[in-house]
Formats: C-alpha cells, sequence, structure tokens
C-alpha cells in the first residue's frame, strides 16, 4: 500500500510540474506574440502592397513568392511550393444593376456583384423583368410559365437567431451557390441573391457560385445586391410588379493557371516525419484586400514558425505553416497538398486551419478522430487566463476537406464572429478593419496550441 501511495503522490507531482512548466511557456508565448511578433506588420504589406489575391491574378503570383521570404525569415529551415493547376476567372469591368419602373422619375442603380465564376452579360447587357422568391420551393412552384425570360430575385435573408452567424451563412448558402443552376432550369435569363450578410448597409458580398448542369445546362449571369439594394428592390416590387432591371456585367474565365501553396516547416527533431500544420489561404477575392479573409489567418501560421525560433523551441516533430491557393473558388490548393502528403508518406498528427478571421479568440473546434478531442480538451485550464476556454467537438476547414477523408484529426481555430459577416467578401475587408491586439491574441492561442500538441503528441 505504501508504494501504490508513493507511486500516486509521485505521478502527482510529476502532473503538477508539467502544468506548471507548460503555463510559464505559454506564458512566454503570449508575451513574444503581443510584443514582438510581425503579425501586424506581414498583414499590412500583404494587403496594403498586393491587395486582393484571386486565384490566377499577378497579384496571387506575388503573394506566393511573398509568403516564401516571409516564411524564410519567420525561421522556416525548408520553404516548399506545392503546384495546383487554380481557376482564373476575372471580373472585369464595373457592374451594373438598373432599375427601371413607371412609378420612378428617375432611374434607379442599386449597388452590386457579380459572383464567382459566373459568365458575364457582356458589353450589351441584358433587361428583363424580375420575379423575387425566397426559396427554391417557391421557385418550383412558380415553374417556367412565370420565370421564362426573367431575372429571379433570392430574397433570402440570415436567420438572426442564430447565435453563431456562420451557421446563418451555411443556410443561405445554397442560393448563392446554386441560384443560378436553379433559375436557368426554368428558363430565367440571369440571377440576383440578397448578400450574405444580417448587417443593413449598402456593400455587395461576392462569393463563388456554381453551375450544376445536372439540374441545366443553361449558364447565366449571377451577381449580389447589398442588403440595402435587395430591400429597395424588394420594396419597389411591391409597388410596380412589371418594373424591368439592366444588368451589365464582363466577367469571364480564362484558362487554368498554375500557381502554388508556400509551406513553411521548422523540422522535427525526433520524428521528423510527423506532421502538425497550421494554415490558412493565400488567395482572396479581388474586390477588397482580403485582411480578414484570410490574410489574418495567413500571418498567424508564419507567426507559429517564428515564436518557436525566437523562444528557441525545438519541435519533436515537423511543424508547418501552410499558405494553401484558392480557397476561394475551387479548393485545389488543399486538395494539392493532400496528395502532396500521401505521394511522400507523410503522417499528420493534427492539421489546424484559421479562417473565421483575426477578431477576439473564442472557440476550438477540434475533430474526435484518434482522440484528438480527448487531448485538446485537457488544455483548457491553460488557456482560460487567456480568456480561451471554449473547446468543441468537430472542427476542420475547407482546405484540410481532403486531409480529413484521409483520417487526419483536424482543428476549426474560431474568433468571435459577429462582425465577420459584415465585410467577408466585400470591398470593406481591409486592414484598418483588423484590430493588432486580437490579431496577436489569435497568433498566441494558435501559437500556443502547435506547442501543446508537438509536446504532447
Amino acid at each position: 500500500m505504501k508504494i501504490k501511495i508513493t507511486f500516486l503522490f509521485s505521478f502527482f507531482l510529476f502532473i503538477s510540474y508539467a502544468q506548471k512548466e507548460d503555463s510559464l511557456t505559454l506564458r512566454k508565448l503570449y508575451d513574444y506574440y503581443l510584443t514582438k511578433s510581425k503579425c501586424y506588420s506581414n498583414l499590412e504589406y500583404l494587403t496594403q502592397r498586393i491587395g486582393g489575391r484571386l486565384s490566377g491574378s499577378a497579384q496571387a503570383e506575388q503573394a506566393v513568392y511573398w509568403a516564401k521570404k516571409a516564411l524564410y525569415e519567420a525561421g522556416a529551415d525548408t520553404v516548399i511550393l506545392q503546384p495546383c493547376m487554380v481557376p482564373h476567372w476575372v471580373r472585369g469591368g464595373q457592374e451594373l444593376c438598373r432599375v427601371n419602373t413607371k412609378t420612378a422619375t428617375r432611374v434607379v442603380d442599386l449597388k452590386c456583384v457579380a459572383l464567382g465564376s459566373s459568365v458575364g452579360t457582356g458589353t450589351n447587357g441584358l433587361t428583363a423583368k424580375v420575379i423575387e422568391v425566397s426559396s427554391f420551393e417557391e421557385l418550383e412552384r412558380l415553374g417556367e410559365k412565370n420565370v421564362k425570360g426573367k431575372i429571379v430575385f433570392y430574397n433570402v435573408f440570415f436567420d438572426q437567431t442564430k447565435i453563431n452567424p456562420g451557421h446563418a451563412y451555411r443556410d443561405v448558402g445554397k442560393y448563392r451557390v446554386l441560384g443560378a443552376s436553379q433559375a436557368a432550369r426554368y428558363g430565367a435569363v440571369a440571377m440576383l441573391v440578397r448578400s450574405l450578410a444580417s448587417v443593413a448597409d449598402d456593400e455587395p458580398h461576392t462569393g463563388n457560385m456554381h453551375y450544376d448542369t445536372t439540374i441545366s445546362k443553361t449558364k447565366i449571369p449571377a451577381l449580389a445586391l447589398s442588403y440595402v439594394a435587395a430591400s429597395k428592390l424588394s420594396q419597389t416590387l411591391k409597388r410596380d410588379k412589371d418594373l424591368s432591371m439592366y444588368l451589365e456585367t464582363h466577367c469571364e474565365t480564362l484558362p487554368d493557371v498554375l500557381s502554388y501553396n508556400v509551406v513553411g516547416q521548422l523540422t522535427g527533431s525526433e520524428q521528423p516525419n510527423e506532421y502538425l500544420i497550421a494554415g490558412g489561404h493565400l488567395d482572396s477575392w479581388d474586390n477588397g484586400q482580403g485582411a480578414h479573409d484570410d490574410g489574418a489567418g495567413i500571418v498567424q501560421s508564419i507567426e507559429v514558425l517564428a515564436a518557436f525560433k525566437h523562444l528557441g523551441i525545438k519541435p519533436k516533430h515537423s511543424i508547418r505553416a501552410v499558405a494553401f491557393m484558392n480557397e476561394e473558388n475551387g479548393l485545389m490548393g488543399g486538395a494539392a497538398y493532400a496528395r502532396f502528403a500521401k505521394d511522400h508518406a507523410e503522417k499528420h498528427l493534427a492539421a489546424l486551419e484559421t479562417d473565421a478571421g483575426g477578431f477576439v479568440p473564442r472557440n476550438i473546434g477540434v475533430d474526435t478522430t484518434q482522440g484528438l478531442y480527448n487531448t485538446v480538451v485537457q488544455w483548457k485550464a491553460l488557456f482560460q487566463p487567456y480568456l480561451l476556454d471554449n473547446i468543441n467537438k468537430g472542427g476542420g476547414g475547407a482546405d484540410l476537406r481532403d486531409l480529413q477523408k484521409n483520417g487526419v484529426p483536424c482543428i476549426g481555430f474560431d474568433p468571435d464572429a459577429q462582425r465577420y459577416f459584415d465585410i467577408h467578401h466585400t470591398a470593406a475587408d481591409t486592414f484598418d478593419k483588423v484590430n493588432k491586439r486580437e490579431l496577436e491574441l489569435g497568433a498566441g492561442a494558435i501559437g500556443s496550441l502547435l506547442y501543446l500538441l508537438d509536446k504532447y503528441k
């Protein structure tokens, strides 16, 4: 019995010592991020000097070589450029949505933006009457008789009762993605959608759409109206159901372009072919600077390597910061990374994606795969002093889908998203919208989590 008690005492003493040691290391990590990190200056360069970085663009190419340089400066001992062919969609000239109605004394222009991957109207534009619907089911009930030759307007709102606005975004996203094909099925000539946002401003939100040829082989122009513009159109339709609208867009899809994921690595001292990764997507929409989406995730991931190097932390496993290409309109980078990992027989212990903005860190979503959630949830007390103690089941990210399919346990880093969808995919997603301290607190959480995973996996 005495031996057993002595063993238990020694065990708990060891646990207590390890927790204290971890607590001190996390404090050092956070101190580094809050006083010495280059997150904010790196983000300033990426957004102000390069700007919007849509896949296939010259800016996306510049971002690749900037990321390579930034990763070496952060202390990476290896930087890998992983090739991937990406879509090359271009917006072209300014979009135009003009309402013509008998009840108005003048022509009214509405704020709009073409959706990614949409075909354009061409320089001659198109003019047609508008029909408003609130669901695919309503569209189906109206049928070809009422829809053919018209512009379908999906006036669908965010569900304001959702506490997590990401859930509201997910629920209405189908209208942006598949709305054009569903409308074309009944003979519509174009489609409009209310921007996927809850804030009542006049900033239209772009985002990718998809032509599903199993629904309709006809491709029609697709645009988003700002919240204010959508409300104006709906109100005007109530007064004049015969109003017509002139649409003009100049977008087109060019041949695919060669691009790259940029992968910076600190090689592990004990298990160099076992990997822990943190990543975000390097591409962004062209109408803004891609500051929150996802410049923030890129600079936070790069800074993981810088923090380890600065504090002299020699990882047991190889630590990677990954700048994925083409998340916004194709996910070719995520697929290329998973393919590279499989071809090189790499073992990934965990993969984290940060793609929800540079706001105050709140939650970590963790896969239950291979017991990862049970491991991470034990560290809840370590994160409490940093106001991050929500560790939830289920995690990942768009760029991690192929890794997840291959059995890699994934983590989604989730900052406070209440303001994220105010600027998501808009021209307002600019550097000045990012708070330096919030950005660095998020980076501290990610770096600390990678440190603990490396130590205990």
